[in-house]
């Protein structure tokens, strides 16, 4: 199950201890030393000053083997939380959780909208603050705020290229607004890479230490998981699947591009379908164009599936296309990274993953390259609404105390951690 940390290129060997306790969930001292290969002497003293850190903890003892049974380590949930935000056009997503990854606090606010950034900004600020206190957190064990959009995303320099309804938040420097306004280290990110993160955190990924999720929400993404840790590329946009070219003649993407995945298999893509169909339209609500409260593509997206679901079959046959296009993204994605496993999530899946489930599943049964080998199972995550929020706090604890090299790291805090926990 933990094997895969050994391999992390952790920047400590205290980090490195941290993650295998994480993974394993409850591990002795003698499996330490087994899975990260660092001396008895030198698990001892981590550990030790883990304890006193109050970031580990004993709790009870292993079976026994005919000696004298194993002390048992795990992680001491409260001694750190982090808050996760996703933030989107149709909506901002707050969470907050353990060291564990257990949620103790979300909520759902008003989207973007075409408020000016600063305006935002302030305003996620009170928010965050209002979450804190209503789950009695004290921000000084607050190890900092991951924060996730639609990609692509320019780390230190905000959003470089963004999707249309985002256009007001181009070269932006969100994180340090958003730091300066909230007063806890941020960190930005691809929210299809948080919620890969976040699965993984969570142990909701099992004992896979190299898989993939698919993130459907007002576009498409991927996160792609390996050796444990999350892989980004150059400037945090790997895994970019909307934007797999799939008709070299097709419609013209926001990006720029022909044919990609996205212009004609996302959300958008369906509801420009649906409305083009009177039928489906009057089925969906978006033929009411003046009374409709469906302002937003997720929304618009939503009522579309909600409509195939009761059985309209115009409906049914545009998610059924949809799923087809995506599945074969998604099969690209799984012949070039050989995956085994690959998470359905977002605020689309949560709604529509019963139609496009089976739809993936059938692809990468039948054409997977590496399938006499072996398969790819593809699976629905159980939190697939708040996935980007639960990674984005994920992402901000494994950035304090798992660093790994060659991640983005939060802003050094000094010793302010250290003295609350003395």
């Amino acid at each position: 199950m933990v094997g895969a940390a050994r391999a992390l290129p952790h920047v400590s060997t205290q980090a490195a201890v941290i993650d295998v306790i994480r993974a394993a969930g409850t591990i002795s001292r003698a499996g330490l030393i087994e899975e990260t290969g660092l001396t008895g002497a030198t698990i001892s003293t981590l550990v030790r000053g883990l304890i006193d850190q109050g970031l580990v903890v004993e709790t009870g003892r292993a079976e026994s083997t005919g000696g004298k049974p194993r002390v048992l380590l795990q992680l001491e949930p409260t001694a750190r939380y982090a808050v996760g935000v996703h933030l989107d056009h149709a909506g901002i997503v707050y969470v907050v959780t353990t060291l564990a990854g257990g949620v103790v606090a979300q909520m759902s606010r008003a989207g973007v909208g075409v408020d000016d950034p600063p305006v935002v900004v302030e305003r996620m600020a009170r928010e965050v603050a209002a979450l804190l206190a209503s789950a009695g957190v004290d921000p000084a064990r607050v190890s900092g705020l991951g924060l996730v959009a639609p990609g692509p995303l320019a780390p230190h320099s905000g959003m470089r290229l963004t999707p249309p309804s985002m256009r007001q938040w181009e070269d932006f420097p969100l994180d340090g607004a958003l730091e300066d306004a909230v007063g806890v280290p941020v960190l930005l990110d691809n929210d299809a890479t948080a919620a890969a993160l976040g699965e993984h955190w969570s142990g909701r990924a099992g004992a896979r230490a190299t898989f993939a999720t698919v993130y459907m929400g007002t576009g498409i993404g991927a996160g792609l998981i390996v050796n444990g840790g999350a892989y980004v590329g150059v400037s945090g946009n790997a895994g970019e699947i909307g934007h797999v070219c799939l008709d070299l003649e097709g419609p013209e993407c926001w990006c720029g591009a022909r044919g990609c995945t996205e212009a004609i298999a996302g959300p958008a893509a369906v509801v420009a379908a649906a409305r083009a169909d009177r039928s489906v339209a009057r089925a969906a609500g978006l033929d009411r164009r003046s009374t409709s409260a469906l302002t937003s593509t997720g929304a618009q997206f939503a009522a579309v599936t909600r409509a195939a679901l009761r059985g309209h079959d115009g409906a049914r046959a545009l998610l059924d296309r949809s799923a087809r296009y995506v599945a074969v993204a998604t099969r690209t994605l799984a012949n070039v990274m050989d995956l085994d496993l690959v998470v359905l999530t977002g605020p689309g899946f949560a709604l529509a993953g019963s139609v496009y489930l089976p739809v993936m599943q059938a692809e990468l049964d039948r054409f997977f390259f590496s399938r006499s080998t072996h398969g790819v199972e593809v699976r629905l995550s159980p939190v697939a609404t708040t996935a980007a929020a639960i990674g984005a706090a994920a992402m901000a604890l494994q950035s304090e105390l798992v660093p790994q090299r060659g991640t983005l790291r939060l802003p050094d805090r000094g010793e302010q951690h250290a003295a609350t926990t003395r």
